[in-house]
């Protein structure tokens, strides 16, 4: 717990200044090389993909998605990147169909395509007109859900939610992160109306918090049930005391996309 708490707090302002004082590219970059790593971790730390050239081609495609995100993903050149990680992935399944299966190629996909567009949400939001006032709230969900969920589940849970999955959630818990990710989302929008001036609509604070959480919750049972079944315990060791990218970040893989889509059509700030 003393490790958790020490890297929390060297790196909670380091996240800080990235997000709402660097330039916008840094956010970018930094989170490209974030997914390079979950790439790595999803597949070669659980023993889904040990093949060296795999995982560097869907690490490589990981840290692309963040850039395309960052600069607009334009149509042509997104689709042209698929078309050769597609090209280049079943390229290896051809010229080794014996070692490098079906299987294999798909989770390369989703290590290195579609768990980087989910969570490149973040470095989407960040690019909106807005984006520096509103790229904390899919933090403040997640975090606010996951610590209000730890704290109420130790002490009120008594009913397991998923024992085989996630031995230690409970249905407590889950409500107590709910709670909690709406308190700090109408808190959130407390500080946007009367410290900025923006015009806000509480309602939509409630329902990103309330929905946001459940989001969350979901994402860190995929990635629960996928250490479960690979009999892994963490899917790496980058962050002391919290585990790897993946272990932090599993529930920003729901909650970032879907704060994406609420900020588009029930924005819940208005510039």
């Amino acid at each position: 717990m003393k490790t958790r708490v020490i890297t929390a707090a060297v790196l909670i302002p380091v996240l800080l200044l990235i997000l709402l004082a660097a330039p916008k590219i840094v956010l970018a970059l930094v989170w490209g090389a974030m997914l390079s790593v979950a790439a790595y971790e999803l597949l070669y730390r659980t023993g889904l993909v040990q093949h060296v050239r795999l995982v560097v081609y869907a690490a490589v495609m990981a840290f692309a998605v963040s850039m395309w995100s960052f600069f607009g993903a334009m149509h042509a050149y997104a689709v042209l990147g698929v078309l050769v990680f597609m090209a280049v992935l079943f390229g290896e399944l051809m010229y080794d169909h014996v070692k490098i299966t079906f299987d294999k190629i798909c989770m390369c996909f989703v290590a290195g395509l579609l768990i980087p567009m989910l969570l490149s949400s973040l470095v989407r939001i960040q690019t909106l007109k807005i984006g520096r006032y509103v790229i904390l709230i899919p933090f403040i969900v997640a975090f606010a859900s996951d610590a209000g969920a730890y704290f109420v589940g130790r002490a009120l849970g008594k009913h397991k939610l998923a024992p085989v999955i996630s031995p230690h959630k409970t249905i407590e818990g889950v409500a107590g992160g709910m709670l909690s990710a709406i308190v700090c989302m109408i808190l959130y929008t407390l500080i946007m109306q009367f410290g900025f001036k923006f015009r806000v609509n509480y309602l939509y604070a409630i329902l990103y918090g309330l929905i946001g959480s459940i989001a969350g919750t979901f994402g860190d049972l995929c990635f629960s049930v996928v250490k479960r079944q690979t009999g892994i315990k963490d899917y790496g060791t980058i962050i002391p005391g919290h585990g790897g990218i993946l272990d932090r970040f599993d529930s920003m893989t729901m909650v970032g996309p879907l704060m994406e889509v609420f900020l588009t059509l029930i924005p819940v700030i208005v510039g």
